[in-house]
């Protein structure tokens, strides 16, 4: 999308607006102009409520290190009225599903120590064989398409699922529905989404998905992996989640069938958003690609760099419990605050250059993964992964160039690329 097909928006209504995440010109201009100019600006977009947005580096640290003082349970994203007041209709609560990211302590604790083990770089280390072994193959793939492919449809999408899926214990033959799943929750407005499913609905801002629908197909797939890891435990993921206890008591069915969409979800859709911008950005900028080609040693380095570019997740909310006074802005008790990743990965005081993608950054303090208690659960599996994929595919690309205009998803929360139309020469 061109900046000159956006509507005419002011600034408050821009911020939340899809259409600007999809232009990431457009999103990335209004993030610098606050800021330059308000970072803590108290923002009133028509059909939500109002907030303020944190855009700079240090300020979103500065809320994520308090998580006793900013709270998530209240408001996880930035969700228009009238969907958050249908959710309240049918499920009594502002939330449609209670995953880590929409819990507090003690009980966010509670149920991330269940997982947190098998995600620490220590448990991981069993695993790097195979993830190396299915990024072998989707590269193998991916060469034997021909010269000119869809990259997103026909490699990023599907790498960081089967890792997932296998890990979780959803068998491959599932694999389609799971994406399907994922793309409906993480873009309920983008018009490919909608226009491939038969659950819409009516929305402020034109048809979208109907994610109550989503998530109880999703809820009646999990609950049958329940009952099956209960009677039958296997060695995955889904046999710790489905056997959890907490307090010496089973977790209830809500937190169990949220637990397996977290996982489910952004445990692929984050991962496939960053290998293919990042790909975009070796393709855009050959001078970086070489430095990866001719030292491979640099890798990790550009991983973090493709993180800090993409920032899968654009933003979460959080909720004041008591007055606090930042900058020169006293955030009210009640009061909701924006926390802009995306902006603050851009920050120019953190950032020499942050607009330039350079492969081998140093420093590089992103914070694509957020701060705090909820640190990203599964940021050590992205990395490996995303390694993993760029240490088969570099060595084996002779030639490649962009065969077309990438595209956007268009969502405000969890957002990427959605096409890469590239052609390659591969051995």
């Amino acid at each position: 999308m061109t900046a000159s097909r956006l509507p005419d928006l002011r600034l408050d209504d821009a911020i939340v607006h899809p259409d600007f995440y999809a232009d990431e010109t457009a999103i990335h201009a209004l993030y610098a102009a606050l800021r330059r100019d308000d970072p803590i600006r108290w923002i009133e977009p028509e059909g939500f409520r109002p907030f303020w947005a944190i855009t700079k580096h240090a300020d979103i640290l500065e809320i994520e290190r308090q998580n006793a003082l900013f709270i998530n349970s209240k408001r996880t994203y930035l969700g228009s009225i009238k969907a958050e007041e249908w959710i309240h209709s049918i499920t009594g609560d502002t939330h449609h599903q209670r995953t880590l990211v929409d819990l507090d302590e003690p009980q966010h604790m509670k149920l991330r120590t269940l997982t947190q083990p098998y995600f620490m770089p220590a448990s991981l280390k069993k695993l790097e064989a195979r993830v190396a072994q299915i990024a072998k193959a989707h590269v193998d793939h991916m060469a034997s398409l021909g010269p000119e492919i869809d990259f997103v449809k026909e490699v990023a999408l599907y790498y960081p699922l089967r890792v997932i899926m296998e890990i979780l214990g959803v068998p491959e033959t599932d694999e389609p529905f799971m994406l399907k799943m994922t793309q409906e929750i993480f873009g309920p407005l983008d018009p490919d989404v909608v226009g491939g499913s038969t659950r819409v609905a009516d929305t402020d801002m034109g048809l979208g998905i109907d994610l109550m629908a989503t998530v109880q197909e999703m809820f009646a797939y999990f609950g049958a992996m329940t009952e099956d890891r209960r009677a039958n435990p296997k060695d995955d993921l889904a046999t710790i989640i489905a056997n959890g206890q907490i307090d010496g008591a089973p977790i209830d069915h809500l937190q169990a069938m949220s637990y397996y969409i977290i996982v489910a979800t952004a445990g692929h859709d984050t991962t496939s958003s960053t290998a293919a911008g990042g790909l975009r950005q070796l393709i855009q900028n050959p001078d970086e690609m070489a430095k990866l080609k001719a030292d491979p040693g640099l890798i990790p380095s550009a991983v973090e760099e493709m993180i800090r570019w993409v920032t899968p997740v654009k933003h979460f909310m959080r909720t004041a419990t008591a007055d606090y006074t930042i900058r020169d802005r006293t955030i009210k008790e009640g009061e909701g605050l924006a926390l802009f990743y995306w902006s603050g990965n851009r920050d120019e005081e953190v950032f020499e250059d942050p607009y330039r993608f350079k492969a081998d950054r140093t420093p590089n303090k992103q914070i694509a993964f957020g701060y705090g208690a909820h640190l990203c659960l599964g940021m050590h599996l992205a990395r490996m992964e995303i390694k993993a994929l760029f240490q088969e595919l570099l060595p084996r690309i002779e030639s490649i160039e962009l065969n077309g205009e990438p595209r956007n998803t268009r969502a405000n929360f969890v957002s990427g690329l959605k096409t890469l139309p590239i052609r390659v020469r591969m051995v």
